[in-house]
């Protein structure tokens, strides 16, 4: 049986291979194009379920997508319609998610446990944020949260599943944290930053460390809700444990009406280490470095 991270990285690969069919060779890219093109109506929908991004609708050979309009994040939006478009052209995904005349509804953006929505989602991640123009992006600003907000103005998407993408493809040392209130949603670390010795798995659900610059800001529920941003420098041993101390630049941003906080940590003193013990196995691995989180 094919392992869900090969999957997963498959999904990535085929939205990357998508625009080599298409041609597509410049960001942004555009999924509303590609669906037109694929003869697939999409539209706007305000009135969708609360935590449905998206729906594909069927009706013999035909097919649509509506989107929900009531988020007025242009990214969340594209995303959305990436994620619906990976249904359609992933293998086997029609045949699972809507095998009849009807309507599939998705909750793209991560929030799902289930293996074809996490394709779906990784398969839009692939196709709106392409491995190498995106990397030639990072580079293009400095390290951390500003060079994340480059790369989202590039590809028009939005700045958390930006980040996502950053954390992944990264050299340097990353971590990528939402958080709500004193609640961590999910924390993300690039490879480098995974290579820190016996660090704390911080799963969602766990308390954001209280001496950290988030904590303190999370704690003025006005400045989430204006978007406004902090910085410091902090050991990353306060966020995530383990026994090597580092100095990493901790930068905040309020997300607004969303009642949530990104948290971005770098360095680029932390070297690569081995990362997993050898008792770690595959599933360990999926479980604790999948990002689970609604929009």
């Amino acid at each position: 049986m094919t392992s869900l991270l090969l999957r997963l990285r498959l999904a990535k690969q085929r939205g990357e291979a998508l625009l080599a069919e298409e041609n597509i060779t410049e960001l942004p890219v555009d999924p509303f194009a590609i669906a037109s093109k694929h003869d697939i109506v999409v539209q706007a929908k305000p009135d969708t379920e609360s935590g449905v991004s998206g729906m594909l609708l069927r009706h013999g050979n035909a097919f649509g997508i509506l989107y929900a309009s009531d988020v007025p994040s242009q990214g969340f939006q594209r995303f959305s319609v990436a994620h619906e478009l990976g249904h359609y052209f992933l293998d086997g995904h029609i045949d699972h998610v809507l095998p009849n005349d009807g309507v599939h509804a998705s909750h793209a953006g991560f929030s799902s446990g289930d293996p074809y929505e996490q394709e779906a989602d990784n398969f839009a991640a692939g196709l709106l944020m392409p491995s190498k123009p995106f990397k030639k992006l990072m580079g293009r600003a400095r390290l951390g949260l500003q060079a994340i907000e480059c790369c989202r103005e590039s590809c028009k998407t939005s700045l958390t599943s930006t980040a996502i993408r950053y954390a992944e493809l990264t050299d340097d040392a990353v971590a990528v944290i939402l958080s709500t209130g004193r609640t961590i949603d999910y924390c993300i670390l690039s490879e480098t930053m995974k290579s820190l010795p016996d660090l704390n798995w911080m799963k969602r659900g766990s308390p954001v460390p209280a001496r950290t610059v988030t904590a303190r800001f999370n704690a003025d529920e006005h400045r989430v809700l204006q978007a406004e941003r902090d910085e410091e420098e902090i050991d990353v041993l306060d966020w995530l444990g383990g026994k090597r101390s580092s100095l990493v630049t901790e930068e905040v941003i309020g997300l607004g009406r969303y009642g949530k906080t990104l948290t971005v940590l770098t360095s680029r003193k932390i070297g690569h280490e081995a990362y997993a013990d050898e008792g770690d196995d595959e599933d360990d691995l999926v479980e604790r470095w999948t990002p689970k989180f609604k929009k």
